[in-house]
Order: C-alpha cells, then structure tokens, then sequence
C-alpha cells in the first residue's frame, strides 16, 4: 500500500494573525515561515528530500566537527564523516530522524527528539524539545536540551534557515543577483577565519573588512561561508540579524543571550537544485568544531535543562 505522508514526514502547520508557519516531521524541520502571504525563508517541497539543511535544527551540535572525532571528559568519539571532501561531520544528527509530536494548537506546536542509542559517536541519554509559537510579533522557537542520563553529555545548538530573498528563483546566478540586491545587518566584532575544510582556525577584528556587518550592508558582490562572534547584545541579553529585500520586507532574528555566534552563508556556487533562493541566516550557541575546541560548548548534567530562545519578526518599509 503506497503511504500518502510526504517524504518529510507529518506537516504541522499553526497560524497567529498574519503570520503561518509549517514544520516537518522530519528534523522539526522549520519549512515554511510566512508573513502577511509573503515567504520569509524559502520554502520546499515536503515530498523531496530537504535541498539545502533548510531548517534545520542542529542537534546536539552546530556546523562542523573536524574529523568527525571528539574527546569528551576523557573519551572520544567519532561522528560519522557527512563532507567526505572536507572530512568532516556537519550539523549533528537530529535532521535524521522523524520527531514526534509532543502537543500541538492552532499556534503552537512541540516536537520532541531522543538521541538514539550510539556507543560510538554521541552515547548519552539527550533529548531535544523544540516549540515553535505564533504571536502577534511573529516566531518563537525555544529549544531545550535534557539530560535524561547518569553522566554529562556534550550539547550546542542552531538553526539553519535560508531566508527568502523575495523571489522563487532556480539556479546559482539568478538568486545570487536577487540576493545582492539584499542587505543584511549583524550585530558581531569578530571575524571567525577558517582553513580550506571551512575549520575554524583563528579570529580577526571585523574592524575595516568586508566582515563587518554591523550597519546595514548591502551583499552585493560580497560572498559568505562565515561564522561572527563577541555580538552586540541588547538589554535583554539578544544578540541579532536584519535581513532586508529589495521589496522592503525585513526579517529580523533574535537570539537570546545563550547564543556566542552567527554563521551566514550566501550560497555562492552550489548547484542549482541545492541553492535556495535566499541566504542562510544561522544563530549558534557554539560556533564550529565547539565539541573539539570546548569553545562555547555546554556540560549538560544529568537531569539539566538548557533552554535557548529565538525569535522571528517581520516589519514593511
């Protein structure tokens, strides 16, 4: 009997005021966001496989680990290798798995991940609870990581939305024209440089380079595969991006004070039926290859609780 349930699992959609959002099964994926009809991240078909990590949510790590290999209070452990030509492990294990439906209302839905059981890469009793709520403001996404088990366990977290540059376009060069109509504003100091694997291995001032995102820039010709850190923080504790498109939609997230980085990509050279039509926007906890370095990375204890929070608004010039 041929199943009717689209490859991305279950779709849960929730709606509040103008805006509506959609998330998979699979992943806890965020696949759609929109705003008074307008896509703010760019959507994807639920019946193919995901083009482009959309949406993911980056359990129990963030971005990439070099080698796929770990040592943890003493142990260490190997990830599988997802970039064979990078040799590295990329954006955790949570996407691989269908979530399950914890509680859901019309504005509101919660899914629920349990790290399977796996003595060779990530062996602790972790689980994952992410709930998405429609406001009046727009998306709240809280994410906490539990500590079911009896020893500590590794944990960072981030999301990976590509957000919509306006337009549904196919293919590397009409996005990226779309895209350098586009401006973007990151509120961060420093600079995270990397290696050819994309592993980072140092930091610079922001300070009179193309990195510095601090006022309102527009992309232009400007490529990004680049993690920001030391953010501007408002009172509250949130550091934040604005995404603003030449139809005068912005889309701004803010990331509440348990995220140390951002992670921007502009998708220069992929290939067509994997770019999509916008820039990737990533809020972190840890910024890559935190669960070799200890940079940023969280201890949960057994039975602990750490909960991170970010949120989506839209506004029209």
């Amino acid at each position: 009997m041929t199943s009717t349930t689209p490859l991305t699992g279950e779709q849960y959609t929730i709606r509040h005021g103008d805006y509506e959002a959609t998330v998979c099964e699979q992943g806890a994926i965020l696949r759609v966001l929109r705003w008074q009809g307008t896509d703010l991240i760019a959507p994807f078909d639920p019946d193919k496989p995901v083009p482009c990590c959309n949406g993911y949510m980056l359990v129990p790590y963030p971005n990439r680990i070099e080698g796929g290999r770990y040592t943890f209070e003493g142990r260490t452990y190997q990830f599988p290798i997802d970039e064979p030509d990078r040799d590295t492990s990329l954006h955790g294990t949570g996407y691989r798995s269908f979530w399950v439906c914890e509680s859901k209302s019309d504005d509101s839905v919660t899914l629920v991940w349990r790290n399977a059981a796996d003595a060779v890469s990530y062996p602790f009793k972790v689980r994952a609870r992410v709930r998405y709520t429609l406001t009046d403001d727009g998306l709240e996404l809280s994410m906490t990581g539990i500590n079911d088990g009896t020893v500590d366990a590794p944990w960072a977290f981030g999301i990976h939305p590509w957000l919509s540059n306006g337009k549904n376009l196919y293919g590397n060069d009409p996005i990226l024209e779309q895209n350098a109509k586009c401006s973007l504003r990151l509120g961060a100091r420093t600079h995270v440089t990397v290696d050819g694997n994309l592993v980072p291995n140092g930091t610079e001032s922001v300070e009179n380079t193309r990195f510095d995102l601090r006022h309102t820039t527009v992309l232009g010709d400007l490529v990004f595969d680049d993690a920001w850190t030391d953010v501007d923080r408002d009172e509250d504790g949130y550091s934040s991006a604005t995404f603003t498109r030449p139809d005068g939609v912005s889309l701004t997230l803010r990331a509440d004070r348990t995220f140390n980085a951002w992670q921007v990509c502009t998708g220069t050279g992929f290939p067509a039926e994997s770019h999509p039509s916008g820039v990737a926007v990533e809020p972190m906890t840890a910024y890559a290859n935190a669960f070799r370095t200890g940079k940023d990375l969280v201890t949960l204890r057994p039975g602990q609780e750490y909960t991170s929070v970010i949120r989506f608004s839209a506004t029209k010039d």
